[in-house]
This record gives C-alpha cells, structure tokens and sequence, in this order.
C-alpha cells in the first residue's frame, strides 16, 4: 500500500511550480487531490498530468486569499472524497525589485494577502475540519528568504517569516488534536516566480553559476521540494509539527561569500 493510499488532499497553487509537483507526488503515493487555483486552464494540465498516470484528482478553481471561496472548496474535498487530512498552501506570489525608498504599501499589502492571508485560511478552514475529524497535515509553503536579509524581496522576505511564526501559533492552536503544521523553506528554485531570473541568467550564459553558493552547488528543483511535501503528509513525519523546514541546497547554514575553497 502507498503511504498516502485514500487520503484526501487540498493543494494550493497547483497549476505550476512548486504546487504541480507536489500534486503529482502526493497522488502518485495514493492521495486524492483537489487541485485548487484561480487558473482553470493550468489546474485542467495538473489533473490531466496525474490521471494520465492512473491516479486521482479533480480541480477547483478559487482564489487561496478569499476564505468564502476556500470554504468551498474545502467543502468540494469532503464532498468529492469523504473528507481532508491533507492540505498543503502553496499559493503565493513575490513582487518586482525595487529600491526599498520606493516600495508602496499597496505593494507590502499584497504581499501580505497572497502569502499570509492564504496561509492562515488554509489553517483554518483545514485544521477547523481535521480536528474535529480525527486529525490530518497542514503544510505551508513559506522560503529561506524568511530566514534573512536579501533572500528576496524586502516585503516578501517579511511576509514569509510572518508564515513562519503562523506555522508555529497554527501548531500550538491545535496541541492535543493530532492536527499537525510544518512549513518548507525553498532556497533557490527554478518556478514562474523566479523563470526570469534563471531567464536572465541563460541569456548571459551564466545559468551553471545558479545555486554556486550553496554547499550542494546547484539550485533547487520542483521535485526536491514534492518530496518534503510528501513527507510531511505522511505518517513518516508523525512526531513533527510546527517546525520550518529548510529546502535549500544548505544556504541557510551558511553565510555565503563567495567560491567554497577546501
């Protein structure tokens, strides 16, 4: 039997990056996923992915940063597969550089709905079920741009390490009740919101230098994050909760200055 045989399963963001590949591996390990987006086109490439390979999904399409339609389509999971045990919000979004005089607080608002405000309904529609249903794991998708300065976006890095103290509260909310939260912390991984970075880096020729200052010397790929998803999910992981897991190559053990000399 696989480790995730018959459970049921939200993801967020699931018509790209990070978020389509986690859909895949957690239905090719058995889950029953609702792939969940505001793109139907890109959700209907996700499921037709997963089915291709006998395994089962639907899509939904809502907004992760409206509770009413999230509501919805956690009420849709239930409906479609008998319940929800797990839920991985992965939706998110960065915004452009800018100098950090010039930012607006629109700007700094948004990034606040697309990443914390996605994050703590998915904690609340999902964990207001499974604790209530025998328990489940909650995962959220946060960055080592958290961890410190200029590993992204100013407003982005502050409303990832918002995630981080939400995955932290969310556990402790729910003590007693079987109903877990972690977070993974991507480094550097090639998805739309960072395609035009390794764009830029391709047209310089310069796309082997990607991820050079990590000590696994290479970027981030969508799968190796699919499969700490995956393992959060699952019952291997069953005495973890509320911890911030790094997926980063090692950058976040380091402080990088440059070509590792041994």
């Amino acid at each position: 039997m696989k480790r995730l045989e018959g459970r049921p399963a939200i993801v967020t963001g699931a018509g790209s990056g990070i978020g389509r590949a986690s859909a895949i591996r957690l239905a090719s390990e058995g889950a029953r996923v609702l792939l969940v987006g505001r793109t139907e086109a890109t959700l209907a490439e996700t499921r037709d992915i997963i089915t291709a390979a006998g395994d089962v999904a639907e899509l939904f399409v809502a907004d992760a940063a409206d509770e009413t339609q999230m509501r919805a389509a956690v009420d849709r999971c239930i409906a479609l597969y008998g319940g929800l045990k797990i839920f991985f919000a992965n939706a998110g979004n960065t915004d452009s550089v800018k100098p950090f005089l010039e930012q607006t607080v629109e700007a700094w608002e948004g990034m606040y709905r697309d990443n914390v405000i996605t994050a703590f309904i998915a904690c609340k529609l999902a964990g207001g079920h499974m604790i209530e249903n025998g328990g489940g794991s909650i995962i959220l998708n946060s960055s080592t741009g958290s961890l410190r300065a200029r590993g992204g976006t100013e407003a982005y890095g502050a409303a990832k390490a918002a995630v981080n103290n939400l995955t932290q509260t969310a556990a402790c909310a729910f003590a007693g009740r079987n109903t877990r939260v972690n977070a993974i912390l991507p480094g550097l991984t090639e998805t739309g919101l960072t395609k035009p970075m390794f764009d830029w880096a391709r047209d310089k020729g310069k796309e082997g230098r990607m991820g050079k200052l990590t000590p696994m010397q290479r970027p981030g790929y969508v799968a190796d994050m699919a499969g700490v998803v995956a393992f959060l999910a699952s019952d291997d992981s069953a005495y973890v909760d509320g911890q911030l897991l790094p997926v980063d190559g090692g950058i976040s053990c380091t402080h990088p200055a440059g070509r590792f000399v041994y």
